[in-house]
């Protein structure tokens, strides 16, 4: 049975890093079993336990913090999409920005049916995490490469308008209109990065931002785009296993699944307050360094 202090930790490991791009199932796997909670890490790899009803609660928790975080553009988004869906046509920024979501989440959507709770039983050990891990920070390293020579091109070719307006003291174009500028087939990219995220270790906000910069954004609307679609993907996992959590494995473990789903609410949205700042003038080096130090080390703990 998780306690009320491990359902503390493991809300808070959830809400930072669900949106840092450091894997919240690998910190899930890899802290518990650091801290010695082997009931822990047994429950999350079984077919069904109360731990897993519990991290219901945390997902949805998760998610309705960014929901509360990106109300506002949700609200463009949804009255876009209802615009769209009776017009049959579309023609604003937000509407276009709804449908590549919609396009975006499709891909995780399917394989998250088929798939998840096999991978996690079958990856969720503290090597398999480690290991993984580390390849998470070889992706944000490959990302931020690939960011940089597109930028030398671009350079090399002219700068965007949106580059040279904080030098020109203008503002810079509205998000809904710079996000609705992806390509479809870049949209479902940047989805289909998400199924990497299956893998304890592998990060889905990270993965979707490295394939959000190879399309051609910056920083700050990679993020943005990540976290709009890390929303309905993590709030339909949690609602998908929701009888879990209201049915016997729910049992005795409701109290914890409260206090770990409140923490994990507060420190989603401020960590997605954070990064939203973050990623304006910032990259994904301290992160790619964060994952290689920790994963190497875990790879050496574990082996």
């Amino acid at each position: 049975m998780i306690s009320y202090l491990q359902a503390i930790v493991i809300g808070l490991l959830q809400g930072v890093t669900e949106l840092f791009p450091v894997s919240s199932l690998g910190h899930s796997v890899l802290v518990p079993a650091l801290l010695g909670w082997d009931a822990v890490l047994r429950d999350q790899s079984a077919q069904e336990s109360p731990y897993l009803a519990f991290l219901v609660g945390l997902h949805v928790a998760t998610a309705l913090a960014l929901l509360v975080f990106f109300r506002a553009e949700w609200g463009r988004v949804v009255h876009g999409l209802v615009r769209s869906l009776r017009r049959r046509q579309v023609e604003t920024p937000d509407e276009r920005l709804g449908w590549l979501l919609v396009v975006a989440t499709i891909p995780a959507g399917i394989i998250g049916l088929a798939f998840e709770h096999t991978l996690r039983i079958l990856f969720a050990k503290p090597l398999a995490a480690a290991v993984f891990l580390t390849v998470n920070g070889l992706i944000l390293l490959v990302g931020e490469y690939l960011r940089r020579r597109q930028g030398e091109v671009r350079w090399s070719g002219g700068p965007r308008a949106d580059d040279l307006a904080p030098a020109l003291g203008q503002v810079r174009t509205e998000p809904a209109r710079r996000l609705a500028s992806l390509t479809v087939p870049g949209a479902l990219l940047i989805g289909s990065a998400q199924i990497l995220a299956f893998f304890a270790g592998i990060s889905r906000s990270g993965t979707t931002m490295v394939a959000g910069l190879v399309q051609g954004l910056d920083h700050e609307d990679a993020a943005r785009f990540s976290f709009l679609l890390a929303t309905p993907i993590i709030l339909a996992a949690g609602v998908y296993k929701l009888p879990d959590l209201l049915g016997p494995n729910g049992d005795g473990v409701r109290g914890q699944v409260l206090a770990g789903s409140a923490v994990a609410a507060v420190a989603a949205y401020l960590s997605v307050r954070f990064l939203t700042r973050w990623f304006t003038t910032r990259t994904l080096i301290p992160f790619a360094a964060y994952c290689l130090v920790v994963g190497l080390a875990c790879i050496v703990r574990f082996a």
